[in-house]
């Protein structure tokens, strides 16, 4: 990684064509956010689990921005499945324990968004240096006609 511009950094090759890549600050949450809406509704994911997945986007877009320099950037593209990468150019995670698989106490500082987007999402990465972090979130799309649920769940 450089310490340039986030659009100037690569992670893993992504399979797939990217559908959406933005950059964003606090300011343009929302606006990424209904953007983001609408392409995952374009590309077939509806109703619940479209809104779980939003949700868990957005976690990972405000800890960006809360705690990794302001602002972030955003790439979604379309495998076997919708795969949504976000990232930051902040001092990375400390040595904190892992995401809880329980539910975390609230504080001050948060403490809820990323166990909050492991629940919501099918499946989370979360890597981190001293470059920044980086949230690789996945939902699977439905097939024929039945609706997808998360490989744990019912």
């Amino acid at each position: 990684m450089s310490d340039g511009p986030l659009e100037d950094q690569r992670t893993d090759a992504q399979p797939g064509p990217t559908l959406l890549h933005i950059q964003f600050d606090a300011d343009q949450i929302t606006p990424v956010r209904q953007q983001l809406t609408r392409c995952l509704d374009g590309h077939g994911l509806h109703g619940d689990r479209l809104d779980d997945f939003v949700t868990a986007i957005n976690e990972a877009m405000t800890n960006a921005v809360r705690h990794g320099g302001g602002r972030g950037e955003l790439r979604l593209w379309r495998d076997r499945e919708l795969v949504c990468e976000v990232r930051d150019n902040g001092p990375g995670l400390s040595a904190a324990p892992p995401i809880p698989h329980a539910r975390p106490q609230p504080s001050a500082n948060g403490g809820m968004g990323l166990w909050l987007a492991r629940q919501l999402a099918d499946s989370m990465e979360v890597d981190s240096d001293l470059d920044g972090v980086r949230v690789r979130l996945a939902m699977a799309l439905p097939v024929s006609g039945v609706p997808a649920t998360r490989p744990d769940r019912p």
